[in-house]
């Protein structure tokens, strides 16, 4: 599939470019009777969609989804479902001064040296705006999960030197930058417009957590479910760092510290602490996975930077059209559909694992 389908059981191939007529996603092994309309994509689309806030790029799209196959009287058919969400204010003028030179951070020269043609109409397939179709094939992998009891939340831990310090899951949504601190929110709203205001960026730290999630989950061995998430995550355009439980921090400890005691719940084996994220063996333990993500300064800056034209000559250039300061806020919705994603996957393929799945 050319590196642009993820999953075995539950798959997800997207489609479409930045400046093009529109973007898609196909989801085939969605099972039959699953209720779905297009009504249920609206929110997490806006979440998404630019234009949304000071803290985002001014491009204004509607990204109403419409469904072209898989659904039938309000339910899921079990055969693959295909959505559209066709571009409205997509100004590739914009870009035509770029056509011919590679932009730092961008994926100009690598699609270039890849497939010696490339779309330069704002980045075409490497663009962020091709998660929308992630995030709409996420909302089904949720819906999927709701089934299972499991819950997908993610949120801005971080921008720039600015640190949430405590959380409180009802103000994510309260606030551009989707902090659960609003304390920290209002200061990373501040660094932003500041940041804009100079035309560069900045970069941020967003964790998405997975609660509810049964223990067993997860393939050996190249299909871990950490290692699956993984990829997933990477896949992300902006995203450059992860770390599962205690991550990097691990580092710096001892097994006596890093080591997850487990006790009888009477939900089941539980640990008392959870350094390992939710994650053992490349298995989930049946506590949340809670991970975080390294998210990159946007590369559309306006500072005027050193680069290379197609042909070699050497040359400067400044970033103009509409972009984001920060992706931190567009991310969130964006990791979540990835990690449901996956979960959806992975708990698709349990299913199938055992004879009989509920026996212990």
């Amino acid at each position: 599939m050319a590196g642009n389908t993820i999953g075995q059981t539950f798959r997800v191939t997207t489609f479409g470019e930045s400046h093009g007529v529109g973007l898609g996603v196909l989801v085939d092994g969605c099972p039959a009777g699953l209720p779905l309309q297009e009504e249920d994509f609206a929110l997490d689309m806006a979440r998404r969609r630019p234009g949304q806030s000071v803290a985002t790029t001014s491009r204004q799209e509607a990204d109403e989804v419409q469904i072209l196959s898989g659904v039938f009287e309000g339910r899921t058919t079990g055969t693959p479902i295909a959505f559209v969400v066709y571009n409205k204010d997509h100004d590739p003028k914009a870009y035509e001064d770029l056509k011919d030179l590679f932009r730092p951070g961008h994926a100009d020269f690598t699609y270039f040296a890849k497939y010696g043609h490339r779309d330069h109409r704002g980045g075409g397939r490497s663009s962020g705006r091709e998660t929308l179709a992630r995030v709409t094939a996420g909302v089904i992998a949720k819906k999927i999960l709701a089934e299972a009891g499991v819950r997908v939340v993610s949120h801005t831990v971080q921008v720039g030197d600015v640190v949430a310090e405590t959380f409180d899951e009802a103000v994510i949504e309260t606030n551009p930058v989707r902090c659960a601190d609003p304390e920290a929110a209002e200061r990373m709203l501040e660094l932003i417009e500041k940041v804009r205001a100079d035309g560069d960026s900045i970069g941020g730290v967003v964790a998405v957590e997975a609660t509810g999630v049964p223990a067993g989950l997860g393939e050996p061995v190249f299909d871990k479910l950490d290692a699956d998430l993984g990829k997933a995550f990477f896949s992300i355009p902006t995203i450059k760092g992860l770390e599962i439980g205690s991550g990097f921090a691990s580092a710096r400890m001892r097994g006596s510290e890093a080591n997850d005691p487990f006790i009888r719940m009477p939900e089941g084996v539980r640990t008392t602490t959870n350094w390992a994220g939710g994650v053992l063996g490349g298995i989930s333990t049946g506590m949340p996975i809670v991970c975080r993500l390294a998210v990159k300064p946007p590369s559309s800056i306006a500072h005027e930077q050193a680069t290379l034209t197609v042909e070699g000559g050497e040359t400067t250039l400044s970033v103009k059209g509409r972009h984001d300061p920060c992706v931190c806020p567009r991310v969130v919705p964006v990791a979540e559909a990835m990690m449901a994603i996956v979960l959806a996957d992975h708990w698709l393929r349990q299913r199938m694992a055992r004879l009989r799945p509920d026996e212990p």
